[in-house]
């Protein structure tokens, strides 16, 4: 990772860990539930979405600070999506990023409903954003943005895709549908928002949504390989997790090589699209590398 890339990352994660338990403490809920929401939300990770968003904000020449709420709220969207994942009835995962998991903490009721409090709140958080002075429209299509990449159209669409295909022989279609969807809507929505919070053009924001999704195959592709040759301590799971799942991956359907080669097309592809976007391209470039050679 470059040096201007890690400062870029180090501090917008500082910045959004300061903000996430703001947007808890000024809950009117139980303290239980709050300290549930927050322990996930708390529990570190590499922050990938908010610092899509953030760059594709900074990227236009806009203050970061333009993009703060939204990104905790995509934040509050993947943390409630790892909660219900490492649930029994889902993955049924003891370990979330080397930490106990959310419902190993505070049991499988409230593990739940903090997850469903994260999903409801984010909205809520978009609603009140103020830094910026976005109109009523750019709000409604954040709004819209988010709910159709996390919804059944997206990310549960795709989370439903993948349960469906364990212990099944998945074609390579098969896989990248579960692919763009589980993952890739998510990173998309971060940086199609960071576009629409920039009052990026139409032109601008359709290449933006193309070079996401092939950076959202290129992340689950990655994750794909590390479960296979990474380092258990690093990624903060047991290494080989999606074996012993029965699940269907890059590695295992193309071989460790194969995965590598497809990772490599689909960078070329994101690199790409980015070129025709009138932004300056070199952190988002500086990300897609990040994402490309990543140890975590």
């Amino acid at each position: 990772m470059n040096e201007d890339l890690s400062l870029f990352l180090n501090e917008l994660k500082k910045e959004i860990e300061k903000q996430l338990p703001i947007h808890i403490k000024k809950l009117q809920a139980p303290d239980t539930l709050k300290e549930a929401m927050f322990y996930s939300l708390n529990a570190g990770g590499k922050r990938i979405r908010p610092a899509l968003l953030l760059a594709t904000v900074k990227s236009f020449g806009k203050p970061l600070e333009h993009g703060y709420d939204m990104a905790c709220a995509i934040e509050m969207i993947h943390t409630y999506s790892l909660i219900h994942d490492d649930l029994p009835a889902m993955d049924d995962d003891d370990l979330r990023r080397g930490k106990p998991t959310n419902h190993k903490v505070f049991g499988e009721a409230l593990a739940i409903l903090a997850g469903d409090a994260l999903l409801t709140y984010s909205f809520e958080v978009i609603t009140k954003m103020e830094v910026g002075n976005l109109t009523a429209e750019q709000k409604l299509l954040l709004i819209q943005e988010l709910a159709r990449a996390s919804g059944p159209e997206g990310m549960v669409g795709g989370q439903v895709a993948d349960m469906e295909g364990e212990n099944q022989s998945l074609t390579l279609d098969e896989l990248v549908y579960i692919h763009h969807h589980k993952t890739g809507d998510l990173l998309t929505v971060a940086i199609i928002a960071g576009a629409i919070i920039a009052g990026a053009s139409k032109s601008d924001i359709d290449n933006l949504r193309q070079f996401a999704k092939e950076l959202g195959l290129m992340f689950q592709i990655k994750d794909d390989i590390l479960d296979v040759e990474g380092d258990a301590e690093t990624i903060g799971k047991p290494i080989g997790s999606d074996d012993g799942n029965n699940k269907s991956t890059y590695p295992n359907l193309l071989g460790l090589d194969g995965a590598k080669n497809k990772l490599s097309e689909h960078k070329l592809k994101a690199e790409t699209y980015l070129s025709n976007v009138n932004l300056d391209q070199s952190l988002l470039m500086a990300l897609t590398n990040y994402v490309a050679e990543r140890d975590h």
